[in-house]
């Protein structure tokens, strides 16, 4: 996880407005812990690779929700998504994506599902997918995974495909745990 901390007090926050015990559990040893997992490469640049609240763990793997929307979004019909985790029967987590289709676009999950199989290992590939109208969005359009998670059942609802009650196969074949 990163951490970061000016040499110039303040400089960052105070703290969480009416949150102190966010603050508390953020601020710790004078570093200011982000909850970003990011990596440094050779020349010294940072990159983002997820927010740890977000990290979602499939069959002892840990999978990148961010990876998994990169992959959403890249299909022509998808306007935007959310790759969250719900409960497994046995354990973990299991992937559930959260699409908005373009305006005008169809696309169905079966398709969806082996567009994401041609650019993600197996494991990363979602189990459930539901499409929605909107995503729920903060003031500044960030994406409020939280309230996705909190639908339904554990974040499945009646709207929600599920690839293994549906059947679904996909057409290459995989080693890759999680097939």
């Amino acid at each position: 996880m990163s951490v970061v901390r000016s040499p110039v007090p303040y400089a960052i926050t105070s703290g969480y407005y009416n949150f102190p015990e966010a603050t508390v559990e953020t601020f710790r040893n004078l570093w200011f812990h982000t909850g970003d997992l990011a990596y440094r490469d050779d020349d010294g640049y940072y990159f983002f690779v997820d927010r740890k609240k977000d990290s979602i763990r499939r069959r002892g793997e840990n999978v990148s929700a961010y990876e998994v929307e990169r992959a959403l979004n890249a299909h022509e019909a998808v306007l935007e998504s959310a790759a969250i985790a719900v409960p497994a029967e046995l354990g973990d987590d299991e992937i559930k994506a959260c699409v908005v289709p373009r305006p005008g676009a169809r696309v169905s999950p079966e398709e969806l599902l082996t567009f994401c199989d041609e650019r993600l290992p197996r494991f990363m590939v979602p189990r459930y997918v539901e499409f929605l109208e909107e995503l729920p969005k903060t003031a500044t359009e960030k994406i409020e995974k939280y309230r996705l998670r909190a639908e339904g059942d554990r974040g499945i609802t009646p709207g929600t495909w599920d690839r293994q009650q549906a059947g679904f196969q996909f057409s290459r074949t995989s080693t890759e745990s999680g097939t």
